[in-house]
């Protein structure tokens, strides 16, 4: 069994690869997007809509990546992974015209499927500690600094560099840091001795998850993923939106100063949960996720256009967001064990990276149509929707230990 520190070292490296991970191949884009649509003549409205297409086609490819997760396991398709992220950057860097920086960019996306956070959790679960939740808790807190970091380590480089040198730099970090990380975890899983279960003891309950029915459980996977396709649906056209919406909706210039709070919001939800939530069920913890989301919009929409509501909005789907990314990987886990944990998170994935990559033009669509409230109370019932289908997975957890009310 591999040893407690060995599980810290290796959870912090791979925070370091989520960071540079999501930091290169997803919160740069934004900022680098006016230099992209100046080289190729194109609009940014293209360009992004040419990004949700990439993240459309990789949640297509999000289970065929779990899958290979547990298969060949995940330090393996994360090694790959990296130098898939870095080649890919290279491409867009390279790309001569609009048509190859296209097949580029959706490269980018697909690479990201093996090396972000579903890989990354299903690498700390392969790993064999004794409370892997915990480490995933850990690895988010880590993670969560990807924009604060990235963000204006991204401006800086590109205000001294175009946008093309800026992309081969973040090739190399990928080369340099990502590669030898990942690559250390592929010897580590293989060098891993066999568990407990492999020995002949009995299956604890994180190997084989909750005790459910096959009816039960087919119907607690579908409501996982329903519940986390809602919530990937609101977060993205949310947060795409956030400052024009609250813009529109009165605060004026104080919505860009509300905006900033919500990554601290969202790294302190990670922070909280791992002092104080360890013995909560994730299957509450998803309901709460979720119910902050429905809550914080509920509150901006009573109180706008109140500037301490807006600042409550944000603080409230900061804290929602920062404990679904938690839940993602822990809830599969607590409901149905080590045992396909792969394939099931890249199923996870998929659904919230499918709603994800078209939320965004819907909202735009919505309040182009609507007044922005009327737009805001479709979302707030999205979400209210992804609190129902999270308190039925809990209700049919508590069935099968046994309780009898709800």
């Amino acid at each position: 069994m591999i040893g407690r520190r060995t599980i810290a070292v290796a959870t912090a490296g791979l925070g370091v690869t989520q960071i540079v991970g999501y930091g290169t191949l997803y919160y740069s884009f934004s900022i680098l997007a006016p230099g992209m649509s100046a080289d190729f003549h194109l609009s940014q409205e293209w360009l992004f809509a040419a990004l949700s297409a990439a993240l459309f086609a990789g949640s297509l490819l999000a289970p065929l990546a779990g899958r290979w997760a547990d298969r060949h396991g995940a330090g393996r398709v994360m090694t790959y992974g990296s130098v898939a992220a870095a080649a890919a950057l290279a491409l867009c860097a390279l790309a001569p015209e609009r048509v190859s920086f296209g097949f580029a960019l959706l490269a980018m996306e697909l690479a990201s499927c093996f090396v972000l956070y579903s890989a990354a959790f299903v690498a700390i679960v392969q790993l064999g500690g004794q409370n892997p939740q915990r480490s995933i808790v850990h690895l988010t807190l880590i993670a969560g600094f990807a924009s604060t970091l990235f963000w204006p380590i991204t401006s800086t480089l590109y205000g001294s560099l175009g946008w093309r040198e800026v992309y081969l730099v973040f090739a190399a970090l990928n080369l340099l840091l990502c590669l030898p990380v990942h690559a250390w975890l592929w010897h580590l899983a293989r060098d891993r001795s066999p568990t407990s279960v492999a020995a002949g003891a009995p299956p604890s309950p994180m190997e084989t998850g909750l005790a459910l029915a096959t009816p039960a459980r087919k119907a607690a996977f579908l409501l996982m993923l329903a519940g986390f396709a809602l919530e990937g649906f609101v977060l993205s056209a949310v947060l795409i939106h956030m400052v024009p919406l609250t813009a529109a909706l009165g605060l004026g210039t104080a919505g860009l100063a509300v905006a900033t709070l919500f990554g601290p919001a969202q790294v302190a939800s990670r922070l909280v949960n791992m002092l104080f939530g360890g013995r909560l069920p994730q299957t509450h913890l998803a309901v709460i996720a979720a119910g902050f989301l429905t809550l914080g919009l509920a509150v901006l929409l009573a109180t706008t256009p109140w500037v301490p509501g807006g600042m409550m909005f944000v603080v409230l789907f900061g804290l929602g967001s920062g404990l679904t990314s938690i839940v993602s990987g822990t809830l599969p886990l607590e409901l149905f064990g080590r045992e396909g944990y792969g394939a099931r998170l890249g199923w996870v994935s998929a659904a919230r990276q499918f709603t994800s990559a078209f939320a965004p033009f819907a909202l735009a669509f919505m309040m182009a149509r609507l007044p922005v409230a009327d737009a805001l109370w479709v979302a707030a019932a999205i979400a209210g929707s992804g609190v129902l289908a999270f308190a039925a997975i809990a209700a049919i957890s508590h069935r099968s230990m046994g309780g009898s009310t709800i």
